[in-house]
């Protein structure tokens, strides 16, 4: 598939005449000669200035709330007009700055992007599965809010190039790593991106498992295989709903923007009904108001702060990834805009959650966590389908949003010409089961002990490079045309087309926190308590760290007076 996904046509130079608006604007319209309309060639300054035009293409001009931010692309000096011809090894319809017409995601639109991918069962258990911990319940959903505060700032940093420059997550992690080097962090973000695919659409399996009558649910298929992890029946529902995404992923981004658009009321409507429900029929959230903690002081610290890691890596993935979206987006405005409502759609959805697994306790004399069971519990026809729309709604509005598109993404970026968007999806999804994601959520600790504060292990480093490097080093401003290129000489080159300093720097963050990961796996016996507290901490541990390390590397190697576009590691 070529450009079925994501319908893109690059920049209109591709086309017979030209006319650009605000994120692209020479001074003119005119017909570019027949040899210059090459698919692979990134029109350049030098081309420009050739043709008597005064301004450059990559000249992008993006609105923020308190001032216009420009970004000029200077070329390296003293080259020929063809000297950066992107390399088709590097480019094709997925990968190329998105256009003009292309920026379609309004404020609104980013907004509703986010409560699809908040509205789902795995959020709905974080509060909870806090308190199942010993946390009083607003101790839970605190916690949960303050994470995503934090987590706002490099989803909002981090969004920033994808609106101003158009180029998707894998292409801004060649300007840090290297071109080559960008697959490290693109690979790890897809490897993390096919976890959560399973996750998603084993809950997904769930609901389709909730349709079945009982005679088939008590039958023997039902029993659970001990080197299967679950029973044959659950599996076959997973899978059911595993092949009815992949129809979905065909819509390509344009798709993925609607789809969320029009989600949006509708999973606020239904989650308001299941609230209303819970309310109305246990008496009041009397049950929720009187937990309180059972835990002393300093047990809470050594719950707060792996479960304040666990509940930032909850959407550390996209705030790696979240150029995919914000290239979409109308202006800078519209994607901070869309981004700040994060922590208050979190903390609602997990009160939510909280206050209805609460309230089972009043309702049917035991506690009832799993969204799904309860609506089960429920009965009735019309529960019942309300229950599954609105669960594989919410599935998949996240599923495909989070968890398809950076993977999918990577994989184009690793070959693009070999691999399309949907070959990558295909891949994704297949990753997805070999991940067993029903035995990641067995219980509350592996799921936020294990699964979140681990792979914050690897989000964490990547992030605090990018922004690094982005904002202290680079100022900001990136050479497009440089990002698409082999050539040398190119800016982000480096060494062989990888910046070492970045990947001695990802090392550096992510050392320190295998012991505890193993530990609690159970590979390794006792450590030193030094290591379990970077792993409670890995996000942060591994962000800061990895971050400062590559800013003294950089600073020791290129020195403060050092021109931008040198690469830090000459090319011998």
């Amino acid at each position: 598939m070529e450009s079925n996904y994501l319908g893109l046509h690059f920049h209109p130079y591709l086309k017979t005449s030209l006319s650009y608006s605000h994120t692209l604007k020479p001074r003119k319209s005119f017909n570019f000669p027949t040899n210059l309309t090459t698919s692979n060639k990134l029109i350049t300054t030098q081309n420009y200035h050739n043709l008597g035009l005064s301004s450059t293409p990559l000249h992008r001009k993006c609105s923020t709330p308190s001032s216009t931010l420009m970004a000029s692309i200077k070329p390296i000096s003293n080259y020929q007009a063809d000297e950066f011809e992107s390399d088709p090894t590097l480019i094709n319809d997925d990968l190329k700055p998105t256009t003009q017409s292309q920026r379609t995601f309004s404020g609104w639109e980013m907004a509703s992007l986010w409560i699809g991918l908040v509205v789902g069962v795995p959020s709905y258990y974080l509060a909870g599965s806090l308190v199942d911990l010993g946390m009083a319940w607003w101790q839970g959903i605190a916690t949960v809010v303050a994470a995503n505060l934090i987590l706002l700032v490099p989803l909002v940093l981090t969004g920033e190039p994808g609106a101003r420059y158009g180029i998707s997550f894998p292409v801004l992690t060649r300007s840090s790593f290297g071109i080559r080097g960008a697959h490290v962090p693109t690979l790890l973000r897809a490897l993390v991106g096919c976890g959560w695919y399973g996750i998603e659409t084993w809950i997904g399996g769930e609901a389709i498992f909730l349709l079945l009558p009982n005679s088939i649910k008590q039958s023997s298929l039902s029993q659970i295989l001990p080197w299967l992890g679950t029973s044959p029946l659950e599996f076959s529902c997973f899978i059911a709903f595993w092949l009815a995404q992949l129809a979905i992923v065909w819509k390509g981004m344009e798709g993925i923007r609607v789809l969320e658009k029009f989600s949006a009321p509708i999973l606020i409507a239904l989650t308001s009904c299941l609230l209303t429900w819970a309310y109305v029929t246990a008496g009041g959230f009397g049950h929720m108001l009187s937990l309180s903690s059972r835990l002393s002081a300093s047990q809470f610290c050594s719950i707060f702060f792996p479960a304040l890691t666990a509940n930032i890596s909850f959407w550390a993935t996209l705030a790696l990834n979240i150029p995919d979206f914000t290239r979409y987006a109308k202006s800078q405005k519209d994607q901070i805009i869309g981004q700040v409502g994060l922590p208050v759609f979190m903390g609602a959805f997990t009160f939510v959650g909280l206050a209805v697994t609460s309230s089972t306790k009043v309702i049917f004399g035991r506690v009832i966590s799993n969204p799904i069971q309860l609506l089960g519990e429920i009965g009735g026809v019309t529960t019942i389908i309300l229950a599954i729309f609105g669960i594989s709604l919410a599935t998949i509005t996240t599923n495909i949003a989070a968890n398809v598109v950076a993977p999918a993404n990577a994989l184009v970026n690793l070959s693009p010409s070999k691999f399309t968007f949907w070959k990558g999806a295909l891949l994704t999804a297949s990753l997805g089961i070999a991940f067993q994601p029903w035995r990641l959520l067995q219980s509350s600790e592996s799921f936020v002990y294990t699964w979140l504060v681990g792979y914050s292990a690897l989000m964490g480093p990547i992030g605090g490079i990018i922004l690094t490097d982005y904002y202290l080093i680079k100022k900001m401003k990136l050479n497009v045309e440089h990002l698409y290129t082999l050539k040398k000489n190119g800016a982000y080159y480096y060494t062989g087309g990888y910046n070492l300093a970045a990947l001695l720097a990802l090392l550096v963050g992510i050392f320190p926190v295998i012991p505890g990961l193993l530990q609690k796996v159970g590979i390794l016996g006792s450590i030193p308590e030094i290591f379990m507290t970077i792993y409670n901490n890995a996000w942060f541990f591994s962000f800061f760290s990895a971050g400062i390390v590559y800013w003294m590397i950089f600073s020791l190697l290129i020195g403060k007076d050092s021109k931008l576009s040198d690469p830090l590691l000459p090319a011998s």
